[in-house]
């Protein structure tokens, strides 16, 4: 028979938007349980912006100073490297407030941050290695779930007065309530992989793009983490093409790497991310909420993500932590305000989206086309270090780039809608603290 316990409020998921809601439900002195299903955050290929919003945020909560230490790096420009020249994308520069930045930093490290400061709560829980197999229901209200220790093997039933999913795009919560999102296709799926980086290279972010052939390459400080596109549900098809014609495709896209490609030495190297652009019409049943990917996977196109999946959780624990601590059920009208208020924002985003896929990405390139390699000693370009201005040969652009490195204050608004997005959530006048220097300061 499973252990049967108890909670205020459950949270099904890790990750940024369940480590966020857990902290500041914890905050509202909330009892809440967070279960993850893995031992650690420590899982390759996830992504790794924290945007100004979210920096902000932190901010708000006192966690600003903790952050900074953490390592990361800074990106102050996006830009891209097309065929006909550099392209300036977004200045961040323009951004309002006091981050004018993205961060860069692995995702573990920001999810550790988080857990660390929820556990300084008294009615905050992390359970790791609990792996959701059910829910448990009172007639069509769902009261809680069932969870596998996948230490020991054994089942345990927890309930709570009110459930939220954040377990991502392929949601256990979500398929057991038979929720099933609406999908808007995508014309691509990611492949990511490691590639050494050095000291002399770049640091930051760097993209490059050629005749439908695209690379994004995050700076993880000793290597690079990688992402290219290809066209959707070509994966198996590609690799039966052998893994030396896939190095040829990444060294005709971006040369300065090709004398380090032998570190892809068989495709076992190379991980696939599905890529998905879904929505659910419904972000709630009795007793349950679904919020950031469990509610809306995302495309990849300008790593918000996350970023989208925080404010949900502001969003979601500024809504629910005032009725959880009234006692009591909480009706399903209060949980479809979370969807009401973060609607149109995740709306917006992924209508961007779809506009990307299809001007961007509208032709996918299958192996036969992929670039020729440059010289293998060519040195990384300047057009990649952030906040250099790159080359300014802009005639063979499109005309939205042309225009953007003509005036540069159309540049703001990319960086708007990247760094801030359209809805930006702040922190509960509850849930903030004064950062850790000035606490103290203030014990002494």
């Amino acid at each position: 028979m499973a252990n049967s316990e108890r909670t205020t409020c459950l949270v099904v998921g890790g990750g940024p938007a369940g480590m966020v809601l857990g902290l500041l439900m914890a905050r509202a002195g909330v009892a809440v349980t967070v279960l993850e299903k893995h031992g650690d955050f420590l899982r390759d290929f996830r992504g790794d912006t924290v945007h100004a919003s979210t920096l902000t945020l932190l901010d708000e909560l006192g966690l600003g100073d903790r952050f900074a230490a953490v390592p990361h790096r800074l990106l102050q420009r996006m830009q891209v490297q097309l065929d006909g020249g550099t392209a300036a994308v977004a200045d961040m520069s323009r951004l309002p407030g006091a981050h004018q930045h993205i961060a860069l930093v692995p995702q573990w490290d920001f999810l550790d941050l988080l857990a660390d400061a929820a556990a300084e709560e008294p009615t905050f829980t992390l359970r790791r290695d609990a792996e959701v197999v059910g829910l448990l229901r009172d007639g069509e209200r769902v009261t809680g779930v069932r969870y596998r220790d996948r230490t020991d093997g054994t089942e345990h039933e927890l309930r709570a007065d009110v459930t939220v999913a954040c377990d991502g795009r392929g949601s256990a919560v979500r398929a057991a309530a038979g929720l099933v999102p609406r999908s808007f296709g995508t014309p691509m799926d990611v492949w990511w992989f490691r590639l050494p980086r050095r000291e002399d290279d770049p640091a930051g972010g760097v993209a490059r793009f050629s005749s439908g052939h695209f690379a994004v390459m995050i700076d993880r400080g000793d290597y690079w983490q990688m992402a290219y596109l290809i066209k959707k549900g070509s994966d198996a098809e590609l690799r039966a093409a052998g893994i030396e014609r896939f190095r040829a495709r990444v060294a005709g896209l971006v040369p300065w790497v090709a004398d380090r490609l032998d570190a892809l030495a068989s495709f076992d190297d190379v991980k696939l991310l599905d890529v998905r652009l879904e929505r659910l019409r419904r972000w709630s049943t009795d007793g349950l909420l679904l919020i950031g990917d469990a509610a809306h996977a995302m495309s990849p196109v300008g790593g918000v993500g996350i970023n989208l999946a925080v404010a949900d959780a502001v969003a979601a624990a500024r809504i629910l932590a005032p009725a959880l601590r009234s006692g009591g059920i909480v009706p399903e009208s209060v949980l479809r305000r979370v969807r009401r208020r973060r609607w149109w924002p995740t709306a917006v985003v992924q209508g961007a989206q779809r506009i990307a896929h299809r001007v961007v990405f509208s032709s996918p390139p299958d192996v036969a086309d992929a670039p020729r390699p440059g010289p293998v000693d060519a040195p990384a370009p300047d057009w990649l270090a952030p906040g250099e201005s790159g080359s300014t040969d802009t005639a063979g652009l499109p005309l939205p780039l042309r225009l953007a490195a003509r005036f540069p204050v159309l540049q703001a608004l990319p960086a708007r809608m990247v760094a801030i997005g359209p809805l930006p959530e702040h922190a509960p006048e509850w849930a903030r603290r004064p950062p850790l220097a000035v606490r103290d300061a203030a014990a002494t």
